[in-house]
């Protein structure tokens, strides 16, 4: 059984590197001895592939892919199986993919994965969308309703867990209980710009509301000292 609670917050606090590999490498060097995880997403894994994760794992970080997998069931499982062999320790596939394909998904990654397998989670909805957008896209209803109802079908199929808003994560524990890893982007310390989310909230509170990671970016990677904002960040929980 996963027990997230009993580890310390600063390494459940996933920076996203959403940058070339230059901006990442320098980023990664800076924070050092601070944080354990780093998010690498579509912008930087497009232009490095593979070996940009590689260079993080040497570097001593724990990877989050997060891809967000989306496809037929046999493209899922075989890219999933090549995320595994690559190194990664946390991947991502649309819970909208559905069960059958979620299965795929983590039967790639034990297939593949020479050691612990990698954290497997369901992205909901995402947190740059509000209830007016995801009504505009044939889904009726609240937000939530739909977070509820993917993260049964994520139960379903056997992930680690689901990537949903904070505001939502209480709701996440209710359904897929104590072990789940429930991330959290959308997160932003007290005063700081919201960019393009719309349902964020303070680090504190996610991990109130059952958060096991939270995903900071900007707030982080973009101020002068980012290890000093890594840290400031820590100090607040």
């Amino acid at each position: 059984m996963l027990d997230f609670a009993s580890i310390p917050e600063k390494e459940r606090i996933i920076v996203a590197f959403d940058c070339d590999r230059d901006t990442a490498l320098k980023l990664a060097d800076q924070l050092a001895g601070h944080a354990t995880w780093v998010k690498v997403g579509m912008t930087l894994f497009y232009q490095e592939g593979t070996a940009i994760i590689r260079e993080l794992k040497d570097r001593g970080f724990k990877v989050f892919l997060d891809l967000k997998l989306h496809d037929i069931p046999h493209q899922v499982h075989g890219a999933a199986a090549a995320i595994a062999k690559c190194g990664a320790d946390m991947i991502t596939v649309h819970a909208f993919g559905g069960v059958p394909m979620m299965r795929e998904a983590h039967e790639g990654l034990l297939e593949a994965s020479e050691g612990e397998e990698p954290i497997s989670l369901g992205v909901t909805v995402l947190t740059s969308m509000g209830e007016e957008e995801l009504n505009r896209n044939g889904v009726p209803g609240a937000v939530a309703d739909q977070v509820a109802n993917l993260a049964g079908l994520v139960k379903e199929a056997g992930l680690t867990g689901v990537v949903c808003s904070p505001w939502e994560a209480d709701l996440m524990r209710t359904i897929l209980g104590a072990d789940a890893a429930i991330v959290t982007p959308g997160v932003r310390p007290a005063g700081a710009s919201l960019d393009d989310q719309t349902r964020v909230a303070t680090p504190r509170i996610a991990f109130d509301n059952g958060a096991s990671h939270l995903v900071i970016g900007r707030p982080i990677t973009k101020a002068e000292d980012p290890a000093a904002a890594f840290d400031a960040i820590v100090a607040d929980l």
